[in-house]
């Protein structure tokens, strides 16, 4: 059974930062793409950044500049290091991953989920 395990989340100041990992167990290769996503509250889902195999990144506009997506594959786990956080940040961050599709921040793109790390960040 394929299960993605996100740490990492916390509370934070603005202008602080957090660094994010989610852990892959029951996949024995490497997805071809793994992103992250958010959910602030009363806010809907929104995607963050996805990284293929290769390396290549996306993001949001609204973190680039902020935020890296990288991925070490021998370990099988995503990372998202978040700088200069916002208030606005604050969220439940997931972790997805697919084996076939990428380049976009859809999530109906990901076909795997993990269950959230909540990041809050204070003013």
């Amino acid at each position: 059974q394929v299960q993605l395990v996100e740490s990492g989340g916390g509370s934070v100041q603005a202008g602080g930062s957090l660094r994010l990992s989610c852990a892959v167990s029951g996949y024995t290769s490497s997805f071809y793409c793994m992103g992250w996503f958010r959910r602030g509250p009363g806010k809907e889902r929104e995607g963050v950044g996805f990284i293929h195999s290769d390396g290549r990144t996306g993001s949001a506009d609204s973190v680039k500049g902020r935020f890296t997506i990288s991925r070490d594959i021998a370990k099988n786990t995503l990372y998202l290091q978040m700088n200069s956080l916002k208030p606005e940040d604050t969220a439940m961050y997931y972790c997805a991953a697919d084996q076939i599709r990428c380049g976009s921040l859809h999530p109906d793109n990901f076909n795997y989920w993990g269950q959230g790390t909540q990041v809050t960040v204070s003013s």
